[in-house]
């Protein structure tokens, strides 16, 4: 990590203070280097002991922070704050403890924020349940096309961290931003923020959806220029609404209709701006076509909107929208498509791994064979089965609790054939794929939006991803 020159006024702020790091891991490391060399006396904290974590404790003990392993809850004596990993819950004994002692909690990214340097760059920010990453990634293609020296951070790996006190210097931040980083980064406060939609997730976590939607509502705390929202998603307008901001703030909505003044949308065709034109009663500004958003999918389409309306905020030229949306690319694993065999398409979402997501990726298609299951996470399904049965032509499903998919078909798509495959392997992909092959016909699409997690049968999503795309590569051999 480069590292910016802290001024004297800063060190002097920690020099001696007992900061406890709650976590090993891609924030906790990075927090414990910072701290110690600002001056505090760090004391590491974690649950685990295992192998890996002995080693990382080694590294972090050489350097003369002290490390705690298999003991995440209790407080250590004298803790002045503690700098959490963002995953750990609230309700952990440690911060109960922090609680009862008034010592407070911080998450890596409130750190972040704090540290900044004085002429530091603003964020624009973003979170919502689905698309979050693919907005950042397309608001910092479109920054980029303005000729802004940018990056996108946070919760999409990039540490901010390492962005706010590297070497490297830029005008704006596009920053993506996790409901468990907010809820511990009580001062941060964007340029501009969007909240891309709200649907049931971590409810484990945060321990109520109404818990959970306040968490994300935190973007908006004191926003300059503009609270972007869901003009289709009632909840993400309510936040904008329960937020305190700066004056002359304003709200921002995103629609794939037509939009009104205020709003960007879509017309005939073209991404167009209503809010950030002069008399925007009547005047609009086409910012691009929807044929430069790729893949071109209705919820995609809203990421674009999403990002296009943040960096309006900041002030970016229509032209510079269009180029962005043209150079960006999604990730892998995000509605990519893999191959056309025998005229059937082969789309992998295994990003999709909520009921929310797979519902999106779902309305994409006219003609669809679904591959879906794993775990469920809590989730029911006969909202998605009811919104979706008139695509579906077939379902093949998969994983730990493809039952609650089963029953959710049976009771709202009756007509619709299901092979249910009684299998948790990593080898099911194969068989699924080939099962979906047998009910598909030319023009369908065979579509991977499991709507569950893949730990039943994957390391991550990734892999998931990778086992389907490898299973229609040999679809496509086989042909």
């Amino acid at each position: 990590m480069g590292s910016r020159k802290v001024t004297s006024s800063e060190s002097s702020d920690w020099q001696g203070k007992h900061v406890t790091v709650a976590g090993l891991g891609v924030s906790g490391i990075p927090a414990a280097k910072v701290l110690h060399g600002l001056g505090a006396r760090v004391t590491v904290v974690n649950d685990g002991d295992d192998a890996r974590a002995r080693e990382q404790a080694a590294g972090l003990e050489e350097l003369g922070v002290t490390v705690r392993l298999g003991d995440g809850a209790t407080l250590p004596e004298g803790t002045e704050l503690i700098v959490t990993a963002p995953g750990w819950k609230p309700d952990k004994p440690l911060f109960v403890a922090a609680a009862a002692a008034g010592v407070p909690v911080w998450g890596d990214v409130e750190l972040a924020w704090r540290l900044r340097g004085p002429d530091a760059a603003p964020w624009l920010a973003v979170t919502g349940t689905n698309g979050k990453t693919t907005t950042v990634q397309m608001l910092a293609s479109i920054l980029k096309a303005a000729g802004l020296r940018t990056a996108a951070v946070g919760n999409i790996g990039v540490s901010l961290l390492d962005a706010v006190l590297g070497d490297e210097e830029y005008d704006v931040l596009a920053v993506e931003l996790s409901s468990y980083q907010l809820h511990w980064a009580p001062s941060l406060r964007a340029h501009s923020a969007a909240v891309l939609n709200l649907a049931p997730d971590h409810l484990d976590w945060h321990g109520s959806m109404e818990a959970y939607a306040a968490d994300k509502g935190r973007i908006y705390e004191g926003n300059r220029v503009a609270c972007v929202y869901n003009a289709a998603d009632k909840a993400t307008e309510d936040l904008v609404r329960e937020a305190d901001v700066e004056e002359g703030c304003r709200a921002i909505g995103f629609t794939l209709g037509t939009p009104g003044p205020s709003q960007l949308g879509v017309v005939e065709g073209i991404l167009v701006d209503r809010a950030f034109v002069e008399n925007r009663q009547k005047n609009a500004q086409e910012l691009a076509e929807v044929s430069d958003v790729t893949p071109p999918a209705p919820h995609n389409i809203a990421n674009a909107l999403a990002a296009a309306a943040l960096a309006r905020a900041f002030g970016v030229p229509a032209g510079a929208v269009r180029d962005g949306l043209r150079a960006f690319t999604p990730d892998a694993h995000r509605i990519a498509h893999v191959a056309d065999v025998d005229g059937v398409a082969y789309v992998d979402d295994s990003k999709a791994t909520n009921t929310h997501a797979a519902q999106a990726s779902l309305a994409a298609y006219e003609s669809i064979v679904w591959i879906a299951g794993g775990l469920a996470k809590g989730a029911t399904f006969d909202e998605l089965v009811a919104q979706s049965a008139k695509r579906l032509r077939g379902v093949v499903l998969i994983g730990a609790d493809r039952a609650l998919i089963r029953e959710a078909l049976t009771r709202h798509a009756p007509e619709v054939p299901v092979v249910d495959l009684d299998r948790t392997d990593t080898g099911a992909m194969l068989a699924a794929v080939q099962e979906a092959r047998r009910l598909a016909t030319a023009g369908d699409t065979v579509l991977l939006a499991p709507a569950c997690a893949s730990m039943d049968m994957f390391a991550n999503y990734n892999k998931r991803g990778d086992a389907f795309a490898e299973a229609v590569r040999e679809l496509g051999a086989g042909a």
